[in-house]
């Protein structure tokens, strides 16, 4: 039986029709905040070869396995639709409509339906029927442009900015605004197109107006928030770990130059000229020492530095420890649901969903025919054809 939920959304069904990548990301953030999310699988499996026991996007929710290409196949779905009030789907531009749930079809089912779109490049525009990833989306945007240092090609920020940030949230904000505007008096459902290119674009805001107010270059590392800056970046220790540098207000600056013993040396905050002086004298500095001996010395201050800890390092940091930022469940450490209700806790109910484990009780829950097909899919993933387009234009 489903978890009892205790969510900011408990009460809420959503419908995922499974993807990779961002799609999924945002059903979990729903399902972190109790939303009852019903996963539709498919036979034979995904694009990505992931053990699915470790996919913790797949986490607190629910799966049924159905074959939208057969032929009672987007019935079953469309069941489901009936009953929710949320549907994500992540595929290219018209495949939807093809298998027959696209948002026609799902609003004349249930008019007050939220039918949110994941894609990379948005439902129309030249490159609407164009395969992409992260790295592309955030390319021609311009904010891949702004990481890395100028000597160097442009750092890749993992699929954090674009798939997650730029992706994921656009489309959790936009659903939920969507469901605000059905449940209101003459409401109705709707269709929220979330594209990666938008939600990446719209990230950079303030870097623009900075350009257009002449405070921010257009070329990386030249800047206030973008490794330019000698007192906002990293620095090697002697045991060849990483701090990280954010001592940007006069206050801080203070603090930080005084503990780092190189105050007597390092010129005023705002000289730029000696920029290049001041870097090499923190590097330096930085390397006498290793990163625990230097993380005690700034530890309790407003010197704005910490450690550069690793992605296994960091559930044992004493302020993540005690804040319970990282959780386990069923053997695995994760990142606990945010952000946090005061009165409507969200939380880790549900290990990743296995494929199909729950068509049975999701049609009791839900009050649907059998839904489909309740065999385990294959072991190998299939090659993906239209779901091609799961990578949003994927």
């Amino acid at each position: 039986m489903a978890a009892s939920v205790n969510g900011p959304l408990a009460g809420v069904r959503v419908v995922e029709l499974a993807g990779i990548g961002p799609g999924p990301f945002a059903a979990m953030l729903l399902a972190d905040l109790g939303a009852d999310v019903v996963r539709v699988d498919r036979p034979g499996g995904g694009a990505l070869a992931v053990d699915p026991a470790y996919d913790l996007t797949n986490r607190n929710k629910r799966s049924v396995l159905v074959d939208l290409k057969s032929e009672d196949g987007p019935a079953r779905v469309l069941d489901l639709v009936e009953r929710a009030d949320i549907l994500i789907e992540g595929y290219r531009p018209g495949v939807a409509e093809r298998l027959g749930v696209g948002p026609d079809v799902c609003l004349a089912r249930n008019p007050k339906l939220v039918y949110g779109r994941m894609t990379g490049w948005g439902q129309d525009g030249p490159l609407a029927q164009s395969a992409g990833h992260d790295i592309a989306y955030i390319a021609v945007t311009g904010t891949l442009g702004m990481f890395g240092r100028p000597e160097e090609p442009p750092t890749v920020p993992a699929n954090i900015v674009g798939d997650y940030a730029g992706g994921s949230l656009y489309l959790v904000v936009g659903v939920l605004a969507a469901l605000r505007h059905a449940a209101a008096p003459g409401g109705a459902g709707q269709v929220v197109d979330a594209a990666i290119v938008d939600g990446a674009a719209h990230l950079a805001t303030m870097i623009h107006g900075m350009v257009a107010a002449g405070g921010w270059q257009d070329r990386r590392g030249a800047n206030l928030l973008d490794g330019g800056c000698p007192f906002y970046g990293n620095y090697e220790t002697s045991d060849g770990q990483y701090m990280a540098v954010g001592a940007l207000e006069q206050q801080f600056y203070t603090e930080f130059v005084r503990l780092l013993g190189i105050e007597d040396q390092a010129p005023a905050r705002k000289d730029i000229a000696r920029w290049d002086e001041l870097r090499g004298a923190i590097a330096a500095r930085f390397k006498e020492r290793t990163r625990e001996e230097w993380t005690a010395v700034f530890e309790g201050s407003d010197a704005c530095v910490a450690p550069v800890l690793s992605l296994r390092e960091a559930p044992s940091h004493p302020h993540l420890v005690a804040r319970s930022t990282f959780v386990e469940h069923g053997g695995l450490t994760q990142p606990a649901p945010a952000p946090r209700f005061s009165a409507t806790p969200g939380s880790v109910r549900l290990p990743p969903a296995q494929p199909g484990a729950d068509t049975a009780e999701v049609a009791r829950d839900w009050d649907v025919p059998s839904i489909g097909n309740s065999e385990k899919p294959a072991s190998a993933p299939q090659t993906p054809t239209d779901r091609a387009g799961s990578r949003r234009q994927s």
